[in-house]
């Protein structure tokens, strides 16, 4: 007597909704949406098409990809990675509201003429989602991720920084707060790229034997914090020259050991370690602007539209991915949307350099391609982002 296997038909997707259960869930939507809305407003900006806000456009570009949209994803992956490292509960609910309504009150502020108001909002973001942070690390004794706390305090102290120079408060130039804050994305990368990157290679990419020399991990690390601290001193300009050089030869040494050409068949990785290669070609371009061979911007665009870009889009899909209960392998939308951003570094950064007289043409096409990546995945990621998991937990 044979039996003859029934298969048990596919559970229906839960009910509800569920964009308060968890932190990465709001933020990012709204990071991504942002994303897809900002630079097509700073495109209007730039070609004279659109005034300037409260800040003057340059400033307030700057200051939104940094303060907004990427410091938006950070909180958003740090409330849902809190709770995996010290197993207690991060904002969820009322509370993960209120500080989302916090962060739209800032999007919106930096846009009308009231300064002050701008920059308490601003400031506070990233304060409050320290203190909502900070409470599950102390009671859980979490002291190996105390350093984001202080990094998210020294991001609210940048974000003032600006502001006050605008309001003619202090006398330094609002752009020693970016740079500041671009470091101290730059040390977030680093540090999450180190711990997930070479993870999700071996788990994802049969064969692949990605590594992490110890002393080449602290060298990388310690090199971002060198670059850091000759910002705020603003050190000479060999002395800047001497610290990208080493910083680039040792994140490059660093990608190198995590077997990046394993990769190619694999969206979900490539597309990290593809952004992470931006961060030694940033400090390398650094070097360059700082040795007087060529102009800041294609530094700045490596680290922002490259590296930080690049790392959100995928990192966005990854955890949207694994926290929803969904197959860790990326569909057609989320290649789509990893190609666009990645097509809008190269653009950003290689055009101008190529081509100087194409540059409004670069950057108009650069933001075009990068909105319309960020817009593929607000739309790819909405059912996922706002019900509940396809396994029924909470999250």
């Amino acid at each position: 007597m044979s039996f003859i296997p029934i298969e048990e038909p596919p559970r229906p997707a839960p009910r509800g909704f569920a964009l308060w259960q968890l932190g990465f869930r709001p933020f990012y939507l709204l990071a991504s949406a942002f994303a897809a809305l900002s630079i097509l407003l700073w495109s209007l900006q730039f070609t004279g098409r659109l005034p300037a806000p409260y800040l003057p456009a340059p400033l307030w570009h700057a200051h939104e990809m940094l303060f907004g949209f990427t410091l938006a994803v950070v909180v958003g992956f740090l409330f849902t990675a809190g709770r995996n490292w010290t197993g207690l509960p991060t904002p969820t609910g009322g509370k993960l509201a209120a500080l989302a309504a916090l962060w739209i009150a800032g999007r919106v502020l930096v846009l009308s003429p009231w300064g002050w108001a701008s920059a308490l909002v601003n400031a506070a973001f990233p304060l409050a989602a320290a203190v909502a942070l900070g409470v599950p690390f102390v009671r859980s004794g979490n002291r190996r991720n105390y350093f984001f706390l202080v990094l998210l305090a020294l991001l609210a102290c940048a974000s003032f920084a600006v502001h006050l120079e605008q309001l003619g408060v202090i006398a330094v130039p609002g752009w020693v707060g970016i740079q500041v804050a671009l470091d101290a994305v730059l040390f977030i990368l680093c540090v999450m790229g180190g711990r997930v990157i070479p993870m999700f290679t071996n788990n994802g990419v049969p064969g692949a034997q990605a590594k992490r020399q110890p002393w080449l991990e602290k060298a990388a690390l310690g090199s971002v914090l060198a670059l850091l601290a000759a910002d705020v001193l603003r050190v000479p300009a060999p002395v800047l020259v001497a610290v990208t050089a080493v910083a680039a030869l040792a994140h490059l040494a660093r990608w190198l050991l995590w077997q990046p050409w394993t990769t190619l068949r694999t969206p979900l990785v490539w597309v990290l370690h593809l952004a992470y290669l931006w961060i030694p070609v940033h400090l390398a371009l650094r070097g360059f602007a700082a040795a007087g061979w060529m102009a800041t911007s294609p530094a700045a665009h490596a680290l922002t539209v490259g590296a930080v870009g690049g790392l959100i889009i995928g990192m966005m899909t990854r955890t949207a991915r694994g926290h929803t209960a969904r197959p860790l392998r990326a569909d057609g939308r989320d290649v789509t949307a990893f190609v666009l951003v990645a097509l809008a570094a190269f653009v950003r950064v290689l055009g101008p350099v190529v081509a100087p007289a194409w540059m409004l043409q670069a950057i108009l096409v650069s933001g075009v391609l990068w909105s319309a990546g960020f817009a593929v995945y607000f739309l790819a990621y909405w059912n996922v982002l706002t019900r509940p998991r396809l396994d029924g937990k909470p999250g």
